[in-house]
């Protein structure tokens, strides 16, 4: 656990609340042991100050030492320099302050195994987040910083107690809280408050090979082992569902959401074929017809059909006068029929003909219907509203303007049905008719968010209403740049891996207070499995190692009856779920 509180590091020299605090490191401890993202803790005379080191720099006490620098041979030379005319200087960010009575400060750095929840009557809204017991009554609380530490006021390694105090544990009885990884350099949990985050839409941005789509899916598994909501994933690469490739040199593949969870998850298909070749046997088929698409839904794809102004504004005229099956009829007129139509409806005919040639692209997406005698949406919605959670597979049908239509066409139904039902319950007041929260998955999250067609989409309109309607976002992105500022700043947990970009690491952090020392932390990251997570559902900001996603991962949080269930009776139980919903 590395060194407990009783080992100072260093001592703080000078600082300011708005730039933060610059230590010095004492002589025996060496400046290649610090590590930007690290946490410390500074002890003052009445608060404990978690802090995040953001910088590490070298200093000297003379500048002939710089001039005539010992020889490379001269240990003892250097030896008698470290600490006095030479050391290390470290910047901290402080992020929070811990109050607490004097005894739990004495005994800090004790053991802290019966570390234990004290209350739970505190609502997340207060700054007071967590109670806790260290060998003591004494609650302890956690505040934003307003002040800083006196001068040479001494820095220690963050401790476990330290960060129990401020993140919780994952068994804490009052609390959803899911372990999403641990500290760079310490092994012990960092967990989210799985009710905050997901009462307010969130997201989960990295450059393309950071591992977004792992980290996805633990937070999905995550919602589906504490019951916080129930998810709606518009799955662009059939990585969610049933399995998926592990990048790396040997080809192997992670289990799915269907693997773990058998009993709550519930596959449906754009395209069957793809989806029985990769050996999910019971996924339910889903098509759209053309009745079902409106003219917002092709505003939003008029990028990938090349649809100019003027072939919308006839889209308009084509639905006020056909309803509903405009679509259909406009791919069936022949040229007197357009000729005709535009003569008494003031249409223009060339405009018509284009919308009529491009829409006919439509017709060749595998999961686009004429009409639809089943009401495939409506059967998404009994799963929802049976605690069901539902991936929605694309297969070979991902390609974008599929995946858009698809995505913006099915969430667009699912929200009106929740605002009914929302509404509904704001009228009754009844328990029973309160809806469950949903969390709708978007991957390519800047096509449906973009500051031009954010008005267009579902999407936008679900992110601007918050959680009025109990249906927030969860958007995969390396684009974050791509994404509307009004949007982006409605986020309210941003969990980032590795970005390069200047505009996308900006992005990351619209409307974030101190963001300049937390910048330089992102763009120092590990390609890999390293994330800073910021926002609503944590609170402080923090750097963490990502929790595996393997064997040990999957008997942890998966369903523990799968792994002794044979093929054969996973298949029968899926029927039996199918058959209770009527399917």
């Amino acid at each position: 656990m590395g060194m407990t509180l009783e080992t100072p590091l260093g001592s703080v020299v000078q600082g300011s609340l708005s730039q933060g605090l610059e230590v010095r490191l004492h002589a025996d401890v060496s400046v290649e042991d610090m590590r930007v993202g690290k946490f410390l803790v500074v002890q003052g005379v009445r608060s404990r100050f978690f802090c995040m080191l953001t910088d590490v720099s070298l200093g000297t006490a003379s500048p002939r030492i710089l001039a005539n620098p010992p020889d490379p041979a001269d240990t003892f030379l250097q030896e008698v320099l470290a600490g006095s005319g030479t050391f290390g200087t470290i910047n901290l960010s402080p992020m929070l302050m811990i109050n607490q009575a004097s005894d739990v400060g004495l005994q800090a750095a004790g053991d802290h195994s019966n570390l234990k929840p004290q209350t739970s009557n505190l609502k997340p809204q207060t700054p007071k987040l967590a109670s806790y017991n260290a060998q003591s009554s004494a609650p302890i609380e956690l505040l934003p910083v307003k002040t800083i530490p006196s001068h040479f006021s001494q820095v220690y390694d963050a401790s476990e107690w330290d960060f129990r105090a401020v993140f919780g544990w994952e068994d804490d009885p009052h609390r959803r809280n899911f372990s999403v990884g641990q500290p760079i350099d310490m092994d012990v949990p960092i967990c989210l408050d799985l009710d905050r985050f997901v009462e307010r839409s969130n997201g989960v941005f990295g450059k393309s090979g950071t591992g977004k789509s792992f980290l996805t899916r633990l937070l999905l598994s995550g919602i589906i082992r504490k019951q916080a909501a129930v998810n709606l994933i518009f799955d662009m690469h059939s990585e969610y569902g049933w399995e998926a490739t592990r990048e790396g040199k040997q080809f192997s593949t992670v289990k799915g959401l269907r693997q773990l969870f058998p009993g709550q998850v519930q596959i449906y298909t754009l395209d069957s074929d793809s989806t029985k070749r990769r050996g999910v046997r019971d996924a339910q088929e889903l098509y759209i017809s053309f009745d079902q698409i409106d003219v917002e839904d092709l505003m939003l794809v008029r990028g990938e059909l090349n649809l100019s102004e003027a072939s919308l504004e006839n889209a308009i005229i084509l639905r006020n006068e056909f309803g509903k099956s405009w679509i259909s009829r406009l791919l069936t007129m022949n040229n007197e029929e357009i000729q005709e139509f535009c003569e008494t409806k003031m249409g223009s005919k060339s405009s018509i003909m284009a919308l009529q040639r491009k829409l006919n692209r439509l017709a060749e997406l595998k999961y686009i219907r004429n009409s639809c005698p089943h009401n495939y949406v409506g059967q998404i919605l009994e799963s929802l509203e049976a605690g069901k959670h539902v991936v929605v597979e694309f297969g070979s049908q991902s390609n974008l303007l599929s995946y858009m239509l698809a995505t913006n066409v099915i969430a667009r139904r699912i929200h009106q049905a929740y605002v009914r039902k929302a509404e509904q319950f704001l009228q009754t007041k009844k328990v029973s008719d309160r809806p469950r929260q949903l969390v709708i998955t978007i991957e390519e999250a800047h096509r449906f968010l973009d500051p031009a067609t954010v008005g267009q989409t579902i999407f936008g309109t679900i992110a601007r209403e918050m959680r009025k309607y109990f249906v927030t976002l969860l958007v995969v992105d390396q684009r974050p740049s791509g994404i509307d500022n009004e949007v982006m700043s409605q986020i309210g947990t941003r969990i980032t891996a590795l970005l390069n970009d200047e505009k996308d690491i900006e992005a990351i952090f619209t409307g974030v207070a101190g963001a300049q020392s937390l910048k330089s932390i992102l763009a120092k990251l590990d390609s890999k499995q390293q994330a800073l997570i910021l926002g609503h559902a944590v609170p402080m900001p923090v750097v963490i190692k990502t929790r595996p996603y393997d064997e040990t991962f999957y008997a942890e949080v998966g369903d523990p009856a799968w792994e002794e269930m044979p093929d054969s009776i996973v298949f029968k139980a899926a029927e039996a779920a199918r058959a209770d919903l009527g399917i």
